[in-house]
């Protein structure tokens, strides 16, 4: 069976499909594997000693799934908070996300 990277297109949509399941109540354990489907599950490495250079190939080869990941989060989030501050105008999303800061924040205390 050949394997088959994601593209960035995929790995975003991946995102999109996790926050959709969480919101409809779909179990983590179903999240936490749809988004481990965008992670390597294998590795090129030098042929070489050098544990520093394997460590770089490896964190080169998740860089670029794991900012699609991202990239598809925060897409999905501009998204929601565009719609949303059109809807909420006394409660903007800076707000919500500042009283989001402080609460975190305070719990570090």
């Amino acid at each position: 069976m050949e394997h088959h990277d994601p593209s960035e297109n995929e790995i975003q949509l991946k995102a999109i499909a996790a926050l959709t399941a969480l919101r409809g109540g779909v179990g983590a354990d179903y999240v936490s594997e749809l988004l481990g489907e965008v992670i390597p599950t294998s590795f090129l490495v030098p042929d070489t000693g050098d544990p520093a250079e394997v460590g770089s190939a490896v964190l080169d080869q998740l860089s670029a799934p794991l900012s699609a990941l991202i990239n598809g989060f925060v897409l999905a989030f501009e998204q929601l908070a565009d719609a949303y501050d059109r809807t909420e105008p006394e409660a903007p999303t800076d707000v919500v996300l500042q009283a989001l800061a402080l609460a975190l924040a305070r719990e570090q205390d």
